[in-house]
């Protein structure tokens, strides 16, 4: 009796997880980053639940449209620290994580119709989609906000694409592997995939991160899950589900 207890004592010494926490954070469904159908829920969940496993504790990952993951998160009374991914910006609500990944932010055109661009003031001439709630670049939402830019604001990428396709918008913003995704596996676009191209030009190559609240157990978390990054293979594992 006395060395089986030794035995389990030390059992709880060597696998942390069997002490550990469960973390809860609010995502959606962004293929291949993230979607609840995904294998590992997709490549930055795979990430975020890898950095928790290594500091012995396990992520639990709820999904729903994006202004709601966002609303979930930031509740003062919510399980959830956190929503991702997401792009770093200015924030009271939220502190974000080092880097998980990055996200090539560019424009899908119609082939057919492809437009011209080389600085951000001259998507003013274009009919621009965007998804609401989206953070973009900094200048893009500066203009828009400004209405430099008139941009419309849809509540998904699917609608973008097809909308572009369908010659609706002359173009929309979009992750280039998002759409290289949607136009691989997403059925609803069978009929209109040949029609859409990203541009050759690129926004910007943007960090993905997780938005931890600034609530304390956010503050908490988000040093834990940053120390478990720096331990973990995030190009590696990323590299499985972008391809």
């Amino acid at each position: 009796m006395f060395n089986n207890t030794i035995k389990f004592l030390i059992l709880l010494l060597i696998t942390p997880s069997a002490l550990g926490d469960t973390i809860y954070l609010t995502s959606l469904d962004w293929a291949p980053y993230s979607g609840k159908q995904l294998k590992e829920q997709g490549a930055s969940v795979a990430v975020a639940k890898a950095a928790f496993k290594v500091m012995g504790h396990d992520l639990k990952v709820d999904f729903f449209p994006w202004s709601r993951a966002i609303k979930n998160a930031s509740s003062p009374t919510s399980k959830y620290v956190g929503y991702f991914p997401e792009y770093r910006s200015e924030s009271e609500d939220f502190t974000f994580s080092n880097a998980m990944g990055q996200s090539p932010l560019g424009i899908v055109e119609n082939k057919s119709n492809p437009i011209v661009w080389k600085k951000t003031e001259d998507f003013s001439q274009y009919k621009l989609g965007v998804v609401q709630d989206y953070i973009n670049t900094k200048e893009l939402d500066d203009l828009i906000a400004k209405g430099v830019i008139k941009a419309k604001a849809v509540t998904s990428d699917l609608i973008n694409v097809k909308k572009v396709a369908g010659g609706r918008l002359d173009a929309a913003v979009i992750d280039a592997n998002v759409l290289a995704y949607m136009i691989k596996s997403n059925k609803k676009l069978s009929s209109v995939k040949d029609k859409v191209q990203m541009n050759s030009n690129i926004l910007k190559n943007k960090e993905l991160v997780v938005a931890f609240n600034n609530r304390a157990d956010g503050k908490k978390w988000l040093a834990i899950y940053n120390e478990g990054l720096s331990k973990v293979d995030i190009e590696k594992i990323m590299a499985g589900y972008l391809q």
